[in-house]
Formats: structure tokens, sequence, C-alpha cells
């Protein structure tokens, strides 16, 4: 019975993943910043963490009660939706110390682990925004696509010690809190100038026809952590298919 370790379960597409994963028989550990079992349903094959990606501290303390795990899925993340030019660089940190320096901590801390018994999987989940070009979210975007070239690079690192790293790609999910989760460090981050451009935009989104669920991205990740075709890269959602299929046809 394999062991997965999700960070990030406390909404969205982590708490999907953990109850999916559950459902699959798997033990799962089920992590957040601030703890809530009443989330997910009673199992003894569930633990439930306290984590905070961004604190070398709570990393170590998380995965010394996890205890050896199988499969690690990075899917913590923050959104950020706004202009370039009205972003501050704090903020702009704050994004990448979740997006881009928390999964690399997380894998970095898994490692030893998993190539000590040559076994195990790294799930980075990224975004949709990697695929192709889109608008206002210049800064979230760099930092999912900073993962998604550290996890091709460490796919070929890790393979000599038969350890799997994937990359899971959700579409756009108006489901998901990533407005909610980024409400403060977003305010004012749309000025005047860009008002009707960034109305626009929203409509867009809202208007689009094939977004993702959280079942989508949920059964990507229960692919992608079972793999064993060499596979990549698994969009999750027809919108992050579609921007796949074009991007593969682009190359």
């Amino acid at each position: 019975m394999k062991t997965v370790l999700i960070t990030g379960c406390s909404s969205g597409y982590g708490l999907e993943t953990a109850r999916y994963f559950l459902s699959k028989g798997c033990q799962v550990v089920a992590s957040m910043r601030t703890p809530r079992e009443d989330l997910l349903p009673k199992s003894e094959r569930l633990r439930v963490l306290a984590l905070d990606v961004t604190r070398p501290d709570s990393i170590a303390a998380a995965l010394e009660e996890s205890g050896p795990i199988d499969v690690l899925v990075n899917n913590a993340g923050i959104g950020l939706f706004g202009a370039f030019e009205a972003t501050p660089m704090a903020t702009m940190r704050e994004v990448f110390e979740t997006n881009t320096f928390g999964v690399m901590a997380m894998t970095q801390a898994v490692i030893p682990q998993f190539r000590a018994r040559r076994r195990g999987v790294v799930v980075n989940v990224t975004s949709s925004a990697t695929l192709a070009p889109m608008p206002l979210v210049a800064v979230y975007t760099a930092s999912k696509t900073a993962i998604e070239g550290f996890t091709e690079s460490l796919a070929h690192e890790l393979a000599a010690f038969d350890v799997r790293v994937k990359l899971v790609e959700p579409g756009y999910g108006p489901s998901t809190r990533f407005t909610a989760n980024g409400g403060r460090r977003m305010a004012g981050l749309i000025p005047d100038a860009y008002g009707p451009f960034a109305q626009s935009v929203f409509a867009a989104f809202t208007q689009s026809s094939g977004v993702t669920v959280e079942s989508d991205v949920a059964e990507a990740v229960w692919r992608a952590a079972n793999d064993l075709s060499g596979q990549l890269h698994f969009p999750a959602g027809a919108d992050a298919m579609a921007l796949a299929r074009a991007a593969w046809c682009r190359e």
C-alpha cells in the first residue's frame, strides 16, 4: 500500500487529490498550513499534518512525523492576477517562495529517502499558463514555468536512481480558490489604465467552455504517480489538453 504526502490540502486540487488517493486505498498524509481534519473523510489511512512549505523547520517536522513515503505531490501554491508594472517585488518574492522555492525545498527534502530505496515519485503541479501565453499572470506564470524546467531536468537526474518525477498541468478552474486565496496580495494590482483590458480577460476566462474541475486534476495526479511509461507531462482538464495539443503541434 503506497503512502502519499500531498501539500496544500486545505482546498481545491490538493483536497480533492487527497480524497482520490484515499478512495484508491492509499495511505494519505494530507498537509496544510492550518490542519483541519473535518475536511476529509475519517480513515485509519489518513493523517492530517501542519506544513508550511516556505519554512525549513516545518518541512523537517512534517517529514519526520509522516515517516517514509512513496509519493510526494507538490500541490501547494498561491495565485496572482494583475498588471506586472503594478506588482511590488515583495509580492513577486512571496509567490516564488511558495510556488517555486517551496516545491524545490520539499523535493530536496524527500530525495535522500527515495534515492536510498531506489524508488519513489515526485509529482509537481504547475499550470496550463505554462503551455500558452496568458495576460496579467506574468509573475504567476514565471513561478510555475520555473518548476517546469526544474522538473524536466530533475527527471533525468533522478532516473539514475529509479526515482520518477512528473508534471501535472491543470487548466483554468473557476471553482478553485485561486482568486480568493490571493485577494490580499492582488489588491491594487489592476491600475485604472488596465481596467478595460482586465475586464475583457476576466470575461474570456468566465466564458471558457472547457474549464478544469478538481477531479480532473486528482485523476491526472493519480495517473502521473502510477505511470511507468516515461511520460513527463500530464495536462489536466479539457482546456489544458487543448493547449497542450496546440503546443505539441507548434513543436
